[in-house]
């Protein structure tokens, strides 16, 4: 008896067949958070919001961005990493008023010096863990503010004045607010693709799983202090890059930026938009630096509504701004 025949497929209808929208990659939808973030530095100045206060949010965000490097990425709390900052804006008040360097050499040198200063206290205090680590890195910091108050050219309380902003390259004069904000946009950008860079490498990769879990990722040969202490030194001189930048745009130099305080605002701004994620940091400063603009008036009530959302970000948005936004919409931001 022959075999009974085997029914056919049933042939598709005519036409194309729409198929389900493939999940947009990380890649992709960081890439359109950034456009959506270039747009907003951009188009601010155009739009009537006063430009200092827009270089002090990038500036501050670029500071952020260095400290969630280590803390969000690498899994180290420091409770110093002002010292970069302010040491950095001294580097580069100093060359530009006292040896007549250009903007971007000034810049340069900061940076470098904050690089230098961070494996130096790095290679003290990466041996520690937890809060020794964070302990170790405070008592680095008060040293460095207790040198900075001493030093005589630091100018004590009173800092370095007046510094000028000179001209870019001997060419554009940065006097001018519009070329002094495209300066400020452009050290901001490349500070933050670089952090990008840096975390989307292989050293990112492995410096994710030194967090995740140090002694699994020692017992695949990865040099874990090594790894931590390259990290420390890359955000050392990513915030050098935003102090010596800051100091240039408000031609001063001062302890604020040393203090011990400055390292628990860029604690705040970092939990505050989002601890390891890519876009958090810049949202916490923004949501940090426009609340002390508009609340100024109320003087030290600012500290006290601080902790108040400092608090109710610990008890409530415990992943941050950025980090509930992308829980809710289940892409990595």
């Amino acid at each position: 008896m022959a075999a009974a025949p085997v029914p056919a497929s049933p042939t598709p209808p005519a036409g194309n067949v729409p198929l389900p929208p493939a999940p947009a990659s990380p890649a992709r939808t960081h890439l359109a958070v950034f456009g959506v973030m270039v747009a907003v530095f951009v188009l601010a100045p155009l739009l009537g919001v006063y430009p200092v206060f827009m270089m002090k949010v990038m500036c501050f965000a670029l500071f952020a961005c260095a400290f969630n490097l280590l803390l969000g990425f690498g899994g180290l709390l420091s409770f110093g990493h002002a010292m970069f900052l302010g040491s950095a804006g001294y580097v580069a008040a100093h060359a530009a008023k006292v040896w007549g360097l250009t903007p971007e050499l000034a810049v340069l040198l900061a940076t470098a010096a904050a690089a230098a200063l961070g494996w130096v206290t790095g290679w003290l205090s990466i041996r520690r863990q937890g809060i020794y680590f964070a302990m170790i890195t405070l008592a680095l910091a008060q040293m460095v503010f207790f040198f900075s108050l001493q030093a005589p050219f630091t100018g004590g309380e009173d800092g370095i004045q007046a510094v000028p902003r000179g001209r870019l390259f001997g060419l554009v004069d940065l006097s001018q607010p519009l070329a002094m904000y495209g300066f400020v946009l452009a050290i901001f950008l490349a500070g933050f693709g670089l952090v990008y860079r840096i975390v989307h490498s292989p050293f990112g990769q492995v410096l994710l799983a030194i967090r995740e879990n140090e002694p699994r990722a020692i017992s695949l040969g990865y040099d874990a202090d090594r790894f931590k202490h390259r990290a420390f030194v890359l955000s050392a001189a990513l915030s050098g890059l935003a102090g010596g930048t800051k100091a240039i745009v408000f031609q001063l130099a001062s302890l604020t930026d040393v203090h011990w305080g400055m390292s628990g605002e860029v604690v705040l701004m970092t939990l505050v938009g989002g601890m390891g994620t890519i876009f958090g940091p810049v949202v916490g400063a923004a949501v940090v630096v426009t609340m002390q603009n508009y609340l100024a008036e109320v003087g030290s009530w600012v500290t006290v509504v601080q902790g108040a959302i400092f608090v109710l970000c610990v008890l409530v948005f415990r992943r941050g701004i950025v980090g509930e936004i992308a829980r809710v919409l289940k892409k990595p931001l």
